[in-house]
């Protein structure tokens, strides 16, 4: 069976293609294992985060967490931007819009009550992503909701 052919914008992901650990608020809560590969021969980027027995998940993220998640990243040539469709083990499934600038990781939704937003960028050795996740309830006044560290584990599966 034939794939489709990858849009020349998805390129600008190849940065996170690997096996990451990820830890978040602080370097409180993981290592997380977080994996992004290519699908489709490229088309789409797959993201995946799970956590293993024993990984550290202090006060609301035991109560709350959101284990094993999934998001797959396509591109939108009319909107000329990334698509983020997410999905964790809580149940929760969420459409994000994303860019890739200057090694800068964007994604963000605006939802009625609950709008979110990601920021992180990949260190010029691209071997460290840092950044944080933030959360408004009007789309308008800000708050950071946790930080995010990945940290290389393997390099690009190609």
């Amino acid at each position: 069976m034939r794939r489709p052919t990858p849009h020349p914008a998805l390129r600008q992901l190849d940065i996170l293609v690997g096996e990451w650990d990820m830890w978040a608020a602080g370097r409180s809560a993981g290592p997380f294992r977080t994996e992004f590969a290519w699908l489709e021969g490229g088309a789409f980027l797959v993201q995946r985060t799970d956590v293993d027995a024993g990984t550290s998940l202090p006060g609301e993220w035991a109560a709350h967490a959101p284990f094993p998640t999934v998001a797959l990243t396509g591109y939108d040539d009319t909107a000329e931007e990334f698509t983020v469709l997410y999905a964790d083990g809580r149940g929760v499934a969420r459409v994000y819009r994303g860019s890739m600038t200057d090694r800068t990781w964007r994604q963000w939704r605006a939802a009625p009550g609950f709008h979110q937003r990601l920021t992180a960028t990949v260190s010029a050795d691209g071997d460290r992503m840092e950044g944080s996740w933030e959360r408004s309830s009007d789309g308008v006044d800000w708050a950071t909701d946790f930080d995010v560290t990945y940290v290389r584990t393997g390099k690009p599966l190609s």
